[in-house]
């Protein structure tokens, strides 16, 4: 049987970043991640460079809180941070969102001493895979025994640490029940080497993000190295942002993804424009009646997602700053909001790839790999139509199972 065995992974953590915003740290680094997306893409997993860049401005680090060497950044300024690096490359973003959400979500429900020894250094990345229900973790003494495959480990190629969600059950193969009475999931976390990474990550879009599919046999994962995340009364982290479930913080990141990719292809649709006559056209673009008003109209339609994204997370941050706790009906603004962008983000940037003709289908532009990147990020969970029907049956008064709120 094969143990997850804990050791240091790094050095301990530098001192706090210099630079305080990090807003502008990471649009400091849209150059290179403009420059380096297409390397990103072919390579599938980040470059060496970016990988420097994104530790060097502590871009792991932003929801942590400063004892555990992060940032403590409120959801609305986090999600503007994802947005700015998806203006200069998709991938990189939604591997830094997966993992500042897994670190944080995680940290939170394990004791102080595992999270300092697991999080607090500046390389620390956590990937995980999606949860389903062909994996199993086995009580036994002083552990679990896991044993199952997951896919979907964003991150993965490049993370120290890999984590799985897994359905507790039995000897006798019975489901464990959680304090809900529902079947429980424990979150297990260990040193990347013991998992046997199967590879297979060949997608659409977001190729950069080296979603690799893993799997371990036997493995113990002791108690100290596994969590039940979620359950807002075990928290060992009291900041506001761990009042927002895992769910509704990927979605601020994933959404606020969708928002920075159609930030460039819009600004790639108005710089084509200004330059561009198309065969068929009897004017150049940029004086083409009709695309003036699309261009005028994508930029107000993103322009008010965006406000509308990131007001609804200021608004429910004040709230659980202010309370201590986040009601339903601010969960729910939440889930509305984010679920929104994505949807309404994705078809910006399909019609602003439309927009480019011929351009757009061309490798050697940028069109092409940012709309693949676009189709795969709207695709997820997050942005999912059946969580428009969960906010309705709220409004409505409909009783309901909350999920994913």
């Amino acid at each position: 049987m094969a143990a997850a065995d804990l050791r240091p992974v790094a050095p301990p953590p530098p001192a706090p970043m210099s630079q305080p915003d990090p807003v502008a740290r990471a649009r400091a680094l849209q150059p290179l991640l403009a420059a380096e997306g297409p390397a990103i893409d072919r390579a599938m997993q980040l470059t060496p460079p970016v990988l420097e860049a994104l530790h060097d401005a502590g871009l792991h680090r932003l929801l942590l809180p400063p004892e555990l060497g992060g940032d403590a950044l409120p959801l609305d300024a986090y999600a503007q941070v994802v947005e700015a690096v998806a203006v200069g490359d998709a991938s990189t973003a939604w591997c830094v969102n997966q993992s500042n959400v897994s670190v944080l979500s995680s940290a939170t429900y394990l004791a102080p001493e595992v999270a300092q020894r697991f999080f607090a250094h500046s390389r620390a990345a956590l990937a995980w895979g999606a949860r389903h229900g062909k994996a199993k973790a086995v009580p036994v003494p002083g552990g679990y025994r896991v044993t199952g495959a997951w896919e979907f480990g964003s991150g993965s190629r490049h993370s120290v640490l890999i984590g799985a969600h897994v359905p507790v059950v039995l000897e006798d193969g019975t489901p464990r029940p959680g304090p809900d009475g529902r079947p429980e999931d424990v979150t297990v976390i260990f040193p990347k080497e013991q998992a046997r990474i199967l590879g297979g990550w060949a997608a659409l879009g977001l190729r950069g993000t080296g979603s690799d599919a893993y799997e371990v046999t036997d493995l113990f994962v002791p108690d100290a190295h596994a969590c039940f995340r979620d359950r807002l009364a075990e928290r060992r982290i009291t900041t506001p942002v761990t009042l927002f479930t895992s769910h509704l913080c990927y979605a601020a990141g994933f959404s606020a993804t969708a928002l920075g990719v159609a930030r460039a292809l819009l600004d790639e649709y108005i710089a084509l424009a200004r330059g561009k006559q198309a065969r068929a056209g009897a004017q150049p673009m940029a004086e083409n009646h009709s695309v003036q008003s699309e261009i005028a109209q994508l930029e107000a339609k993103l322009r008010a997602h965006r406000m509308y994204l990131f007001g609804t997370l200021k608004e429910a941050w004040a709230e659980a700053e202010g309370s201590g706790a986040l009601s339903m009906p601010t969960r729910m603004a939440v889930r509305l909001a984010t679920t929104t962008a994505m949807r309404e983000a994705t078809d910006i940037s399909v019609a602003c790839y439309r927009a480019g003709g011929t351009t757009s289908v061309l490798e050697a532009n940028p069109f092409e790999r940012r709309l693949r990147d676009a189709m795969a990020v709207s695709q997820h969970l997050q942005g999912t139509p059946w969580h428009l029907e969960t906010v309705g049956r709220h409004l409505l008064g409909v009783p309901q199972r909350e999920a994913f709120v």
